[in-house]
């Protein structure tokens, strides 16, 4: 969900089209996939694309990432600044940086699990030849019949993994480091805010006045405030089930292919969980839920108590994001179909806002919008 459209630094350049192909042919001359036939694949959400290669029987993945997006939040950098920077900046979003990507990635890598190797990469030119971990996303494997709570007991596991770890400041990578940043204040309530700001744009049920945009400050800062305590740890941001890949052919964790992970934060676990089981773009059943929860709690030692709070208030925080997302597409990107999905968020909302610990959002929802906790 990260690396949303609208990202782009005002005035960005326009990507000339006839010299990324020479870029790109270059790069891929240089690293022996030159003469590979090559098929695009579907388009990612953000700036990046992607192609299959092959030779012979081999397979590769191109990544195309041209650095046409707002810049990156540098380490160290005020609010202020970053609020001059653009989103990403403000947001910590990698901007679709191969350095991200190739960094990350070799964490990963370090634990185990299934990332894909980077077989060369060129960061000034945005460009990277990628380990081809295949198409089988957990979206289309179960849609296809496969074993959904398998699938998302593998997920839990893995995430677990990526949790226990201690944070570290930095991430290296071939040619340097990568500075693994706090999702922080400034993050959550840019993001957090997207919920106001337009879903009423799309919603004209939802009216949000000059008193109540006040009363959402305090719900809000309350919200955040609940997040203060809760055990930090590295988070991918986007662990839902279009982008996980299921390897059966590997062992153990390494069955669960990672993508999308180059915006990785520290931040807090169950907003993974939280992508992973609160999908805006499938219905997980209520035992790949549970099986995905159990998992996850026997490979993090915590407790189910907790774990259930901080499910409910970061699920409740992302839902309330998602939606805003949702609606900035619809309403500002001309992108209808992300309408389809607000009635599973508005089930989401619903069922996240349950928690006791969260009686006060639900009635500032309640009272700016009580049509989004009906069941649609």
């Amino acid at each position: 969900m990260t690396g949303v459209p609208g990202s782009m630094a005002t005035g960005a350049q326009p990507l000339n089209n006839n010299l990324r192909s020479t870029e790109i042919q270059e790069f891929l001359d240089g690293t022996g996939w030159g003469e590979a036939a090559r098929t695009p694949l579907n388009a990612d959400a953000s700036t990046r694309r992607y192609e299959r290669l092959r030779r012979k029987t081999e397979t590769a993945m191109l990544m195309d990432a041209p650095p046409l997006e707002s810049q990156p939040c540098p380490p160290g950098a005020s609010d202020d600044e970053r609020i001059r920077l653009g989103w990403n900046a403000v947001s910590r979003l990698a901007a679709s940086r191969v350095e991200a990507f190739a960094a990350v990635a070799g964490h990963l890598a370090g634990l185990g699990l299934s990332a894909p190797n980077l077989l060369d990469y060129d960061i000034a030119r945005g460009l990277a030849l990628l380990e081809d971990l295949g198409d089988d996303l957990f979206a289309d494997v179960i849609r296809r019949g496969g074993d959904e709570i398998a699938l998302y007991t593998a997920a839990g596991e893995t995430l677990a993994a990526v949790h226990r770890e201690r944070p570290p400041l930095v991430l290296p990578y071939r040619d340097g480091e990568w500075p693994l940043l706090s999702y922080d204040h400034l993050a959550l309530s840019a993001n957090l805010d997207l919920f106001i700001e337009w879903m009423p744009q799309r919603d004209l049920a939802m009216r949000i006045s000059e008193q109540t945009r006040l009363r959402w400050e305090r719900v809000r800062e309350n919200l955040l405030g609940m997040t203060e305590d809760y055990p930090r740890a590295v988070i991918l941001r986007d662990t839902h089930a279009e982008n996980l890949l299921w390897l059966p052919q590997r062992e153990g964790l390494a069955r669960v292919g990672l993508l999308d992970f180059q915006d990785a934060v520290v931040g807090w676990g169950e907003w993974d969980m939280s992508m992973l089981l609160h999908d805006a773009r499938r219905d997980v059943s209520p035992a790949a839920r549970e099986a995905a929860s159990r998992a996850y709690l026997d490979g993090m030692g915590a407790t189910r108590a907790a774990y259930d709070e901080r499910l409910a208030v970061l699920g409740a925080m992302n839902v309330m994001r998602i939606m805003g997302i949702f609606a900035r597409l619809v309403t500002r990107d001309k992108k209808p179909r992300y309408d389809e999905f607000q009635p599973r968020l508005r089930g989401l909302l619903n069922d996240t806002l349950s928690h006791p610990a969260l009686s006060e959002a639900r009635d500032f929802v309640t009272a700016v919008a009580p049509h989004l906790l009906v069941a649609a």
